[in-house]
């Protein structure tokens, strides 16, 4: 898929940019502050997924502003998409393909594929297990209408039964039992889905995020995936039972898929305390990049990469190694001196100033 035009009104500092991009590479220029990455979160918004700089909606629209406008026109197949999305600061945003309302923002993935690439994906290694579970959903949910209808339906049950024993105040009575288990059975349902789901994920990108931190790094080293979901063992049904007591005094939901974390190790050593930063970033990337080849084998369709100052934050090698690990697709990528590593050829560069795009 390409990305033929994007327009963005009133989105962050973007008041009216109207821009038409590189089928091939497109690199983004500017002075830090102007709005470099706001232009690349606004298009990496329009497949659906959350602010990869995890910004909530009222940050995404422009002061004094009650509604932020996202639209681009997409090439997929030999056919012609208009994607467009209102963010709402005050009530419920909306999004719409060809004129028809999207239900769920994350079935915008089945017309807009991305994959992005940020300075923070740092954190996919060394922050908290919510990251690496977005990650995760994220990618799943690009290939999958299946995934996205259940992890939705998962979230709805989850916020259910944690109101109900916030409720309960802490006393465990008949009729509070006899809703749990109501909404007990429908969490199970869900949670073993998710949980197939993810565990046939982490399965198919182990050996290819392997094979991308050796050409990354630059050396041969092992590294194992594993998916922490201890419910699955003991099956979800049991594992709630045991922390029936701990959940009604703490009011929420303490195990299931929410609570799931992937632990990467390298050698053998968690690489979340063990591996150097060199090293951590060099097992970001080879997420990121086995990310964009599950997403191409599960929907035969390329994704659009964007690159935030990627490069910025990696040696001469390893920018240049993960320079021959991109693919050949549509490239969008930002830089706050200019320059790009050997193998980038920009087929355009525009420079953004103070929220307005200028050709170069």
């Amino acid at each position: 898929m390409i990305i033929k035009r994007l327009w963005l009104t009133d989105f962050r500092n973007h008041l009216t940019t109207d821009v038409e991009l590189n089928k091939k590479t497109t690199l983004i220029v500017g002075l830090n502050g102007h709005g470099k990455t706001n232009l690349i979160e606004g298009i990496h918004l329009l497949s659906g997924a959350r602010s990869f700089r995890g910004a909530k909606v009222d940050a995404l629209v422009a002061d004094g502003k009650l509604s932020a406008y996202l639209r681009a026109e997409i090439d997929h197949n030999d056919r012609s998409s208009l994607v467009e999305i209102e963010l709402a600061s005050q009530g419920r945003s909306k999004a719409q393909v060809n004129k028809q309302k999207v239900k769920r923002f994350r079935d915008l993935g089945d017309t807009v594929r991305i994959v992005v690439f940020s300075p923070d994906d740092l954190e996919i290694i060394k922050g908290p297990p919510s990251v690496r579970r977005v990650l995760l959903d994220e990618t799943i949910a690009i290939g999958s209408a299946e995934f996205r209808a259940v992890r939705t339906e998962f979230d709805q049950i989850l916020r259910q039964r944690n109101n109900l024993l916030k409720q309960a105040r802490g006393r465990r009575t008949d009729e509070l039992e006899s809703n749990l288990l109501i909404w007990d059975n429908q969490l199970i349902e869900a949670a073993d889905s998710i949980g197939d789901h993810r565990a046939n994920f982490v399965a198919s990108i182990q050996s290819i995020v392997a094979d991308f931190y050796q050409r990354v790094a630059g050396v041969s080293s092992d590294v194992m995936l594993l998916l922490n979901t201890d419910w699955r063992d003991e099956g979800l049904a049991t594992a709630l039972f045991k922390h029936r007591d701990d959940e009604v005094r703490r009011g929420m939901t303490l195990v299931g898929p929410h609570r799931d974390d992937l632990t990467i190790l390298l050698g053998s050593l968690n690489s979340r305390s063990h591996a150097s930063q060199g090293e951590q970033r060099s097992l970001a990337l080879a997420l990121r990049l086995a990310s964009y080849v599950y997403v191409e084998q599960v929907t035969g369709d390329q994704s659009v990469v964007l690159l935030d100052d990627v490069f910025s934050e990696l040696d001469e090698n390893r920018a240049r190694r993960l320079v021959e690990c991109l693919p050949d697709a549509q490239i969008i990528l930002t830089s706050a001196t200019g320059t790009v590593p050997e193998g980038i050829e920009p087929g355009q560069t525009l420079e953004v100033i103070e929220g307005r795009i200028h050709g170069c």
